[in-house]
């Protein structure tokens, strides 16, 4: 069992800092002590941490906060934690609201400010509010139970692949005693990692994703042979054709080869996102999209993969990854990009072993106290250093080019230079990664002089350039020789249509190659990389999908 969190929140970085000093140096060896800005971040927090089953212990949070006071921010968090012990930090001028919160929101105490000595007016209240959560029954574990190993990369995708999909779990380490009971129940040795145990008590060994998602719930198996829309891809592109098409009463599958959201589901924060202005997590935001589009009776397959695209005159047909089939009137692309490899000595190996490609945000927790390196300097790259910001020691950003004006949003630029454990390393590149069983230390190139440096690093988080992946449709709708998709005026050259071009018009804004098969998002040539544009492909996607129709 991991250790139990204690969860402090105040929006004064001072502040923040001495509560969680004064926390470590009294509880750090039998608590996991982790913090956050604001009511916004810990409730974030709060949902991880309920998903991999990791319990809580107290939470701590300033009353006046920005945006979400204390008392707002426990009364929330009761929903995600109700086991968890509530405290207010309030200065004396609030001492009335902290006593009303007692009254309505059921918090156990308040502390004024400053608490000094700890020893007299910090520390006995804790140690009452962890006696009191120790007394107090834990529910029991309805979800599903996963085994593995923190430098097992199968574990790791495991981990990942049911936080994303929001599927409730709890986590065993082969290196506690409850893990390697678990294992030895399931009569499954260390090299089978991960073993999963359903909560009907079926036992998996290294089950494969398709698997995983199925006994965790997840749909997996087409309902139908024939749909009038198959969007493939989940990410903000291919959840905003799912809507708007099962919406407007076109009968829609989605089919996600891994989690809804896409790399936006991997952000821990998204700030310029019309409509949220205190920002919202990919994770939120996917989830949102996802109950959306099931709301309006959109399909949801997920960790199925869709390998080839065949047209029967007007019937476009897909076939996934297990050899099923499926047809449609019309389909939209919306498979995005991936991450690409670092391509260095070494990563192969280490990946999912201390290499991580996007945000891995179920590594938070192990971050705890140690130096995290990011690579890349886009706003995912940004995004995530101020998410690992929370936990880690420090974060060292990597970045190719000489500034982060040239590719990071200007707000983001300004919050990373207002964090104290965040450093910047411009005109740097990983040129090779080391370690035994996990990673250990990385090699760093500097572009300018030449000269290379080898550090010692546990954790590293990949955020380079974006691949398409589109080699499934090869034969069938033209791409341009990096892999993207063109469309509509960008496949007519010299008054000349595509090759095989059969209506008697000129492809539509989002049409490829292949008539009645539309292009959203990353994927697209020359397409915004943003998650507000992407949404707005889809939906304008599925609008064109209609126009289609009407003329068969």
């Amino acid at each position: 069992m991991p250790k139990p969190v204690l969860l402090s929140v105040d929006d004064d970085p001072g502040v923040s800092r001495s509560v969680a000093r004064d926390l470590r140096r009294r509880y750090g060896e039998e608590f996991r002590v982790l913090r956050a800005s604001s009511g916004t971040e810990a409730l974030d927090a709060l949902r991880e941490l309920t998903l991999r089953g990791d319990p809580v212990a107290a939470l701590l949070a300033d009353y006046r906060m920005p945006g979400m006071d204390g008392i707002e921010f426990l009364e929330q968090a009761m929903d995600l934690m109700p086991r968890a012990r509530r405290a207010l930090l309030t200065a004396y001028a609030d001492t009335d609201a902290a006593i009303a919160a007692i009254n309505v929101v059921d918090v156990d105490h308040y502390l004024l400010k400053p608490w000094d000595p700890p020893e007299e007016k910090l520390y006995p209240v804790l140690d009452a509010m962890i006696d009191t959560w120790r007394s107090t029954p834990d529910a029991a574990a309805d979800g599903v139970k996963l085994v593995g190993h923190r430098w097992s990369a199968p574990s790791a995708r495991a981990r990942d692949l049911l936080a994303r999909n929001a599927v409730p779990y709890r986590w065993y380490s082969v290196e506690e005693p409850e893990g390697r009971r678990l294992l030895e129940a399931a009569g499954a040795g260390p090299e089978q990692l991960p073993v999963v145990v359903t909560p009907d008590a079926r036992v998996l060994v290294a089950p494969s994703e398709a698997e995983l998602a199925a006994v965790a719930g997840l749909a997996v198996d087409p309902r139908e042979q024939f749909y009038d829309l198959v969007v493939v891809g989940g990410g903000p592109a291919g959840l905003g054709a799912a809507v708007y098409g099962a919406s407007e009463g076109l009968r829609t599958v989605l089919v996600e080869r891994e989690a809804t959201g896409g790399q936006a589901g991997q952000s821990s924060r998204i700030e310029n996102y019309l409509g949220f202005p205190d920002g919202v997590s990919g994770g939120q935001l996917a989830d949102r999209a996802r109950r959306q589009a099931v709301k309006f009776g959109a399909e949801l397959l997920l960790a199925r993969d869709v390998v080839s695209l065949e047209a029967h005159g007007p019937k476009r047909v897909l076939q996934l990854d297990d050899g099923r089939r499926i047809g449609a009137h019309a389909v939209v692309l919306a498979t995005g990009v991936s991450y690409r490899s670092l391509g260095v000595p070494g990563v192969d190996d280490l990946t999912g072993r201390g290499v991580f490609y996007g945000s891995a945000m179920t590594e938070a927790a192990e971050c705890a106290d140690r130096d995290v390196l990011i690579v890349g300097g886009a706003n995912s790259a940004g995004q995530a250093a101020v998410f690992f910001s929370r936990y880690a020691r420090s974060v060292c950003l990597l970045v190719r080019g000489p500034s982060l004006e040239a590719s990071m949003s200007a707000y983001l630029v300004d919050q990373l230079a207002a964090l104290p454990t965040v450093s910047v390393r411009t005109c740097t590149t990983v040129a090779a990664v080391h370690g035994d069983g996990h990673l250990e230390a990385v090699t760093l190139a500097d572009g300018t002089t030449g000269e290379r440096e080898t550090v010692p690093a546990g954790h590293l988080f990949v955020f380079i350039g974006g691949a398409p992946r589109t080699g499934w449709l090869d034969g069938t709708v033209v791409r341009d020789e990096r892999g993207f998709v063109p469309t509509g005026p960008a496949l007519v050259t010299g008054g000349r249509r595509p090759p095989g071009w059969t209506p008697d018009r000129d492809p539509y804004l989002l049409e490829s190659s292949l008539p009645g098969v539309f292009v959203a998002g990353d994927v697209r040539a020359e397409s915004v990389k943003r998650v507000a544009s992407a949404v707005g492909e889809g939906a304008m996607a599925v609008t064109l999908v209609h126009r289609y129709l009407g003329e068969t």
